[in-house]
């Protein structure tokens, strides 16, 4: 039976594995590596490709070391990320990760030169340091010879594509997270390309057509959203995906109506047939990393879990605005630092972790409400937080909503491998869901005043 390849690029790590015809993992395929991403207190926030490529190379050899046969390659990498190269396709400047936020006056620039809603409305982008535009910006403000530099601009996950199969497209899953892609028209934007002096040649064609590699189809790479709904099953109406991993997301796909999106939430493609609408915040699992490595919170799990799940309320007295790293949807402030309010001689570490984590659930509570929630009657949730009872169950009681844990851990790996089935004429079955986790209405009450509080705060201080 052959197999398929999945290949997952994320923020902190790279993952690889085989699927089989029915989109199951092989467990004993999965590789894995750690990224490294280097960040400064300026907002930078970038990667090494040589160094990336390293990793998936490990990643791939792991996962097709038992010479299993497989004739798709499906990947899902990180949207928003730019790379340029010279000619032959040797990387000239880094990769700019979604996080990177050195572009914040660039961004302002664009926003006070450009009508934002309209430049939203056309390529379900805002005009904010996660996209291209600032980015291209930016260097090109900053250092001029490198920008000019450039042949080719592209995602880490074409660059991947292109030095492993010798050549590349640009599928709509991932072009529609560059800011420079209309939804609508499914091109690229000409205005976009001009604002930011990008010639067509310089980007690769828009296409979903698979390369060659070892005998086998190479699908280019999705957003890792895109995957991460394709993954868990949420690809019909009235399911919503609220992953929450490093950055956390809410997302709804469609494939019916216009594609466009309430201002402050995006709009993407994850094919010519499908879109999402949701939004996504960059402050999530990282501020409980965060909470673990600086507060020298217990390194024993199992009293991690039974110290939060004893503290069912937020008792604390403290309201947190959780914006370590520029936040995204649905403000979008990109200057608003992290704020801890209320702090006292008998506030402790674990009143931190837990006031850390609740802050950005309210984020999240905030986007669902905006995805038109009334419509959705089913929410799955995915990633990191599901490794913690206690914390599905607190995000629950923050929404006020019943949430069924995504069984399959690994969402966008999956998704990849779904997306690359898709394209070779499989259907794909939904995986299970669990029984709902269901919201307490007297806690979810209680966390209704506290997220208020901190709109309050935000409104304070901004």
């Amino acid at each position: 039976m052959a197999h398929t390849l999945a290949l997952d690029i994320g923020t902190s790590s790279v993952r690889a594995a085989l699927f089989d015809e029915d989109g199951n993992l092989q467990p004993a395929t999965l590789g894995q590596e750690a990224c490294v991403l280097v960040t400064d207190t300026d907002g930078r926030a970038e990667m090494a490709p040589m160094d990336l490529l390293r990793r998936v190379k490990r990643c791939l050899r792991h996962a097709t070391r038992g010479g299993e046969v497989f004739d798709a390659v499906g990947v899902s990498c990180y949207w928003h990320s730019l790379l340029g190269t010279d000619a032959k396709g040797l990387p000239v400047t880094p990769i700019y990760t979604w996080a990177d936020s050195r572009c914040r006056t660039d961004a302002e620039y664009l926003r006070a030169t450009l009508n934002e809603r309209e430049v939203h409305s056309e390529t379900g982008c805002m005009l904010r340091t996660s996209f291209w535009p600032a980015k291209l910006a930016w260097l090109r403000r900053t250092n001029r010879a490198l920008f000019k530099s450039v042949k080719r601009w592209m995602s880490p996950a074409e660059w991947i594509q292109l030095q492993l199969t010798g050549e590349a497209t640009c599928a709509h899953g991932m072009a529609t997270g560059t800011g420079l892609y209309n939804p609508q028209t499914m091109e690229w934007s000409e205005r976009m390309l001009e604002v930011c002096d990008v010639r067509r040649e310089q980007l690769l064609p828009i296409e979903d057509r698979a390369t060659s590699w070892r005998a086998a189809a190479w699908y280019p790479a999705i957003g890792d959203g895109a995957a991460s709904n394709l993954g868990c099953g949420a690809t019909k109406p009235g399911i919503a995906a609220i992953n929450v991993g490093t950055s956390a997301a809410v997302r709804v796909m469609r494939s019916k109506g216009k594609a466009q999106a309430p201002f402050g939430l995006f709009c993407y493609r994850v094919d010519t047939e499908r879109f999402l609408i949701g939004g996504a915040v960059s402050n999530a699992g990282s501020l409980h990393a965060w909470c673990m490595r600086e507060l020298r919170v217990s390194a024993d799990a199992a009293e991690v879990e039974r110290e939060l799940a004893a503290r069912p309320t937020p008792e604390h007295g403290l309201t947190v605005l959780p914006f370590w790293s520029a936040e995204r949807a649905p403000e979008w402030d990109e200057h608003s630092k992290g704020s801890i309010h209320g702090i006292t001689h008998a506030t402790g570490a674990f009143d931190l972790l837990q006031a850390i984590n609740e802050s950005f659930y309210y984020r999240i509570a905030t986007i669902a409400d905006l995805v038109n929630a009334e419509r959705i009657d089913r929410w799955i949730v995915s990633g990191g937080i599901l490794h913690s009872k206690s914390s599905v169950q607190r995000l629950a009681n923050a929404l006020g909503r019943p949430l069924h844990a995504n069984l399959e851990q690994e969402a966008s790996l999956r998704g990849a491998a779904v997306f690359a089935l898709e394209k070779c004429g499989r259907a794909i079955v939904s995986p299970q869901l669990v029984s709902a986790v269901r919201p307490s209405k007297k806690i979810h009450d209680r966390y209704l005043l506290q997220r208020q509080q901190s709109d309050v705060l935000a409104k304070r201080l901004s």
